[in-house]
């Protein structure tokens, strides 16, 4: 292995920082810097009293120094909060990573790195801090083509969360937007290996019928993607999904059509079954003998009454039918 890839590949492992606790770097750099002041304004009175004396010069130098360091340790003061984390570098090199909440000293040299976080034009310090909780990533609607080339529109939402900050933020430049684009790719890719509906009468995943475990292969997708950028893919849901407009009314009049169909079918057969009983019953008790001429006839209104859209109007018929 060459000493560049040893080297990235060094970069990439987290190393935890057992940092000292903050509150003894806070008192003694406060005492620093108060003994620096007073060191200061003590041996500038000795001047003004004595001239150039050496020993004012020498308080001036001594507080001036005590000052500085008392401002140095304070700087080295972290504040970490529950479920955030703190990835440090100094001089360019990978430092450390922050991850447990409470209060701090670390190296006072050291720069917190987070390119997610831009500085703020007025000067104003920002916060580096790379946010551990659970987060909502909303992908909007979006139209592609599904298997058989109809186009859809399909959105999604996934929950993550930052597992590992240091390669959220070494390794990718941005890792929001990182998630962001490998989650339109991966809904986009997927959408396109399924249809929008299963073919009538074949047992095969589609966009509507199996939106779950289309969901969970996003799911599994989406995690081997951002992998490398410590992220963690809890879960990923479906929240939208159509066809697009301009088919969306033709697609619509299929689907009534093939619900009017499979309604006329059910009736047919339940009709016929019906008859069948009828004639059945009919020939049992004896009530009435029929021919074959009278059976076609009573089956033909039988299927006229029960097949029907509308309500049949009854006709008493007081004779023969011959």
């Amino acid at each position: 292995m060459s000493e560049e890839n040893k080297g990235k590949n060094e970069i990439q492992k987290e190393k935890v920082l057992q940092a000292k606790s903050g509150f003894g770097m806070l008192i003694l750099g406060c005492i620093l810097a108060a003994a620096g002041i007073g060191g200061f304004v003590w041996g500038a009175l000795l001047c003004d009293r004595n001239g150039a004396d050496v020993l004012g010069i020498a308080a001036i130098i001594a507080g001036t120094l005590a000052f500085l360091a008392g401002i140095l340790i304070l700087c080295g003061l972290k504040v970490i909060n529950p479920k955030e984390a703190l990835v440090l570098a100094l001089f360019g090199n990978y430092y450390g990573t922050l991850m447990k909440e409470g209060f701090f000293w670390v190296n006072p040299f050291v720069t917190a790195i987070n390119p997610t976080v831009k500085a703020a034009a007025n000067g104003k310090s920002v916060n580096r801090k790379v946010s551990l909780k659970t987060m909502t990533l909303n992908n909007e609607k979006q139209k592609v083509n599904d298997e058989t080339g109809n186009p859809v529109e399909i959105g999604a939402v996934a929950i993550w969360k930052v597992v590992n900050p240091t390669k959220a933020v070494i390794n990718v430049e941005n890792y929001k937007s990182y998630l962001s684009i490998q989650c339109d790719s991966i809904i986009r890719n997927t959408a396109r290996k399924y249809p929008y509906d299963a073919a009538e009468g074949k047992d095969e995943k589609s966009l509507r019928g199996s939106s779950q475990e289309i969901a969970d292969i996003m799911c599994r997708e989406l995690q081997e993607k951002v992998e490398n950028a410590g992220i963690k893919i809890l879960e990923v849901r479906i929240t939208h999904l159509a066809y697009a407009p301009e088919i969306a009314s033709a697609m619509l009049q299929r689907q009534q059509a093939a619900a009017i169909i499979d309604a006329r079918q059910k009736i047919v057969e339940g009709a016929v079954g019906m008859v069948e009983m009828a004639l059945e019953k009919l020939s049992e008790n004896e009530i009435v003998e029929l021919d074959e001429e009278r059976k076609a006839a009573m089956v033909s209104n039988l299927l006229v009454v029960l097949c029907g859209n509308k309500d049949a109007q009854p006709i008493v018929n007081s004779g023969s039918i011959y």
